[in-house]
């Protein structure tokens, strides 16, 4: 699981950071950490980030992104090969492994952009990405180097559906589960003992998780799939492709998180998983003859 401790000085569009907090979490998943991680990310204005860059670089002069490992890897090497020398840096507070800081600029990571054409969410998990490559051992420096880390690059983005040509992107059912399985572990469930996360994919190629949040009057209990969904359209989003749900058992969602989920997206497909195991159906499937705005018109 990856842990980001955010220091928002700058605040970027909404849905950003829970984009780029998914990027975190597929980049050490893809570079094969089996350690629990945390990273301090820092995002702030092009003048802030040209103080720090010329108090720690010398470069009197704002960028994008800039990188502070708290590991000095060996040459060559990457954190996914080095675990023993990673786990020198767990926290006992913090139960993660500090990988280091990050500083991002959202003014530029806003322009930038723009001037690429494309969203403000694949830049900023973009740039996210690339610090976090460096936090992990990898450089741009030498001609190998670079490819090797452009490669690692593509590899976490691709695998979160952000590639060079937007449209052409696409979310998996695995990369779904797996934000669902991290969503869990922040779950509020000291009643029922009985964790649930759930990872709600948007048409427009965006991932809202939520957990189950429960109540000591047990009846404003709210369930992952509902926290997610709530989240997501509390950011603009009203339609959708999918939902994962993660639990002990199988967790098909209740009828008021499917009739709440059909007010947007009866054809959505949801996916359950339950240890090693998953299964999926269409949401018209699990609410035949359904209610919806439709009904209403």
């Amino acid at each position: 699981m990856m842990k980001v401790e955010w220091e928002i000085r700058t605040n970027p569009e909404p849905g950003v950071l829970e984009q780029m907090e998914i990027a975190a979490e597929q980049a050490v998943l893809t570079e094969g950490i089996h350690a629990d991680c945390e990273i301090h990310v820092c995002l702030c204005d092009d003048e802030t980030i040209a103080e720090i860059n010329q108090e720690f670089r010398g470069i009197p002069s704002s960028t994008d992104v800039l990188s502070f490992p708290s590991v000095s890897w060996p040459r060559g090497k990457t954190a996914g090969s080095c675990e023993s020398l990673l786990k020198q840096e767990y926290d006992d507070e913090t139960r993660a492994c500090f990988l280091g800081d990050i500083v991002i600029s959202v003014q530029h990571m806003t322009e930038q952009a723009h001037d690429y054409g494309h969203s403000v969410i694949r830049e900023g998990c973009y740039l996210l990405v690339h610090g976090l490559c460096h936090l992990m051992g990898y450089d741009h420096i030498e001609d190998a180097d670079r490819i090797r880390m452009r490669s690692a690059e593509e590899r976490i983005l691709t695998s979160i559906g952000i590639v060079r040509d937007e449209a052409a992107g696409s979310v998996s059912d695995e990369v779904l589960l797996r934000a669902a399985r991290a969503a869990a572990k922040a779950s509020y469930s000291p009643y029922s003992d009985y964790p649930v996360g759930a990872a709600l994919l948007s048409s427009d190629g965006r991932i809202f998780t939520g957990c189950n949040v429960e109540n000591a009057s047990y009846g404003l209990t709210m369930c992952a799939e509902r926290v997610a969904l709530f989240k997501a359209v509390s950011e603009g989003a009203r339609s959708f492709k999918a939902i994962a749900v993660s639990a002990r058992n199988v967790p098909w969602p209740c009828g008021a998180c499917r009739q709440a989920l059909n007010e947007f997206s009866p054809e959505m497909r949801i996916t359950v998983t339950w240890g090693d195991r998953s299964e999926t159906r269409k949401l018209e499937e699990l609410l035949p003859e359904s209610f919806g705005p439709e009904n209403l018109q």
